[in-house]
């Protein structure tokens, strides 16, 4: 299973991860803390591409120095490298550490020599300046030496392109929390990544082989795509899957632009920009979204560019409607579902704030109405608190399917997962609970025989409960229910024959789109108010999930003869105490 593969490997790459960390050790001083990652993040990325390269770095000399005439020469520099990346210089990080005295000159020669794509990764981590400041303080020959040693070694042989992702995770963990940063802002523990590519792939079809499309809106440093890809290849490893990704941290972007090159995928499907208001993939469609976008903050500097699309209507991203500003997470949902094939499926992580905020014909109501009334949404499993690095709130994944199967039509499966986690003997940040492999079965396995109100795992300790609701059992009619203005008579005020409301006697009602609104009336409203009428000008639809309720479990009161018992023996306890102490004290 994925996750004691992560147990094992996570083992050897964290200290992998520690020693190229100890490298901090020399920053001491001309660094502060809180700056080491700027130095080792992209010393780790160079290094990485320098092992990788070095066993058809001589190949690449002698074809670069055959081809240099030629107008267009990279095909075939990349086809000697056998990476889509490439070095034409003459040094080595051995050549680099032969000559100290002139360190500074040859390294900048050598990272020259990196192919364009190469050289947009290290403008992203704005390492020229980095470079300036290890020459000023004396330790950039020192840090080429320390990753140039035998531990430092980073070459395919011994560290696989996955291994090599888990190390970058590592890293940027690190780096994230001694920055001061929540180091969850940047990536999703892998344990949760599992269960969203299980929920994915659990009724997919991949055995005949072809092409798989994946795309992360927020994708950090690419993980979810890499086990994305992980985990197709389980099934099929004949499938190719080309993935794609979008980010807005300059830093984490370069490490997943540097992963993919490694991974042997396509760089330029790894894009920079703010996904809300600099969209890279306009037109795209995607078999498979993943992703866990920010939730929780604010969407103001994207706001303008963001209502503007909106008011495109269907031609852009934003027509259903927009949330309120201080959060933006379901933006990243209709960005996903623009994005979406027509046979795709886009697992996301929200917070509970989509499932509810929102009155009838806001903004968030009417995204929910957009997605329901399309048959979209497929089902929404609840994870513990605690599941994330940094949040202790609960979390949501969200599974979305634009064609789904004839027995799931018209229905959302709801599954209440937040007892289906296993704690950590040490948390990590936030993060005290982990969806182990038992966990993750009970789940996924809950998801594929849709079952209603079905126990999955032992109610007593780890489990999950599933229940099917039709997609109208979310939504109502709100109603505005007016009452006349009485005059000194207690009589009605009239206006061309008819009532006038009293503003402050108005009322609403949320009535289940199941009833009908007038026969609702007569039984809710009118026994209790029999000069009241409905405004139906004004009445809206509108959407919540209230997933708390559905799953809520009623727990007796503790009876008043044990609580009174209870009571005198805390007494008779404090008696006891305080007779002991003034007796000493006697």
């Amino acid at each position: 299973m994925a996750n004691e593969r992560f147990t094992v490997v996570g083992t050897n790459i964290a200290e992998k991860a520690s020693m190229i960390w100890n490298v901090a050790d020399m920053l001491r001083g001309p660094f502060k803390p809180h700056e080491y990652g700027l130095v080792i993040l992209p010393m780790t990325v160079v290094k990485r591409f320098h092992d990788c390269l070095l066993p058809t770095h001589d190949k690449v000399l002698a074809e670069y120095e055959s081809k240099k005439g030629f107008a267009v020469i990279e095909g075939f520099l990349t086809k000697a490298s056998g990476y889509q990346f490439y070095n034409t210089s003459k040094y080595t990080f051995d050549l680099l550490c032969a000559d100290p005295d002139n360190i500074e000159a040859n390294f900048r020669d050598y990272l020259a020599g990196f192919s364009a794509n190469v050289q947009d990764v290290l403008a992203k981590f704005d390492f020229d300046a980095i470079i300036r400041r290890m020459v000023e303080s004396n330790t950039l020959y020192l840090v080429i030496k320390e990753f140039n040693s035998q531990k430092g070694y980073l070459g395919p042989d011994k560290i696989s392109a996955v291994d090599c992702g888990y190390m970058f995770e590592d890293l940027v963990k690190r780096f994230s929390e001694s920055f001061g940063e929540e180091a969850g802002a940047h990536f999703t523990s892998r344990d949760v990544i599992y269960l969203m590519t299980d929920l994915l792939l659990s009724d997919a079809d991949l055995s005949q082989g072809g092409t798989v499309t994946v795309y992360d809106m927020a994708m950090g440093t690419s993980q979810m795509l890499s086990c994305m890809e992980e985990r197709i290849h389980d099934l099929n490893s004949d499938i190719d899957v080309t993935c794609f990704g979008q980010e807005f941290n300059p830093s984490t972007f370069a490490i997943a632009k540097a992963d993919m090159m490694i991974r042997g995928g396509d760089p330029n499907n790894m894009r920079y920009g703010d996904t809300l208001s600099e969209d890279q993939f306009s037109g795209y469609q995607f078999q498979y979204i993943i992703s866990n976008p920010p939730f929780g903050i604010d969407w103001k500097r994207e706001q303008k560019a963001v209502e503007a699309e909106a008011k495109q209507g269907e031609l852009g991203r934003f027509a259903p409607g927009l949330p309120k500003i201080s959060d933006g997470q379901q933006l990243f949902v209709l960005n996903g579902l623009s994005k979406l094939a027509q046979n795709g499926r886009m697992a996301i992580v929200q917070n509970g704030s989509p499932l509810f905020s929102g009155d009838a014909g806001s903004g968030p109501s009417e995204i929910r109405r957009y997605i329901l009334e399309n048959d979209w949404l497929d089902a929404i499993i609840q994870l513990s608190t605690d599941m994330f690095m940094n949040t202790g709130i609960s979390t949501y994944i969200w599974v979305l399917n634009k064609n789904k199967p004839a027995y799931r039509a018209g229905k959302v499966q709801l599954i209440d997962a937040s007892h289906c986690g296993e704690q950590r003997r040490k948390s990590i940040g936030f993060k005290r609970y982990d969806v182990t492999d038992l966990c993750r079965d009970l789940i996924v396995k809950a998801y594929g025989e849709f079952r209603q109100d079905e126990i999955y795992g032992d109610k007593n300790g780890v489990y999950c409960h599933s229940r099917i609701f039709d997609n109208e059992e979310f939504g109502y009619n709100k109603i505005v229910v007016e009452r006349p203005t009485l005059d000194e008579n207690g009589q009605p005020v009239l206006k061309k024959g008819k009532p006038v409301a009293d503003a402050s006697k108005r009322d609403t009602e949320n009535v289940p789109l199941r009833e009908d609104i007038d026969e609702y009336f007569a039984r809710e409203v009118l026994p209790y108010a029999p000069d009241a009428w409905i405004d139906k000008k004004k009445t809206k639809v509108g959407y919540e999930i209230p997933m708390t309720r559905y799953f809520y479990e009623y727990q007796a009161p503790e009876k008043v003869e044990d609580i009174m018992a209870r009571l005198s023996g805390i007494e008779a306890d404090i008696q006891s105490s305080l007779s002991a102490l003034f007796d000493k004290g006697n």
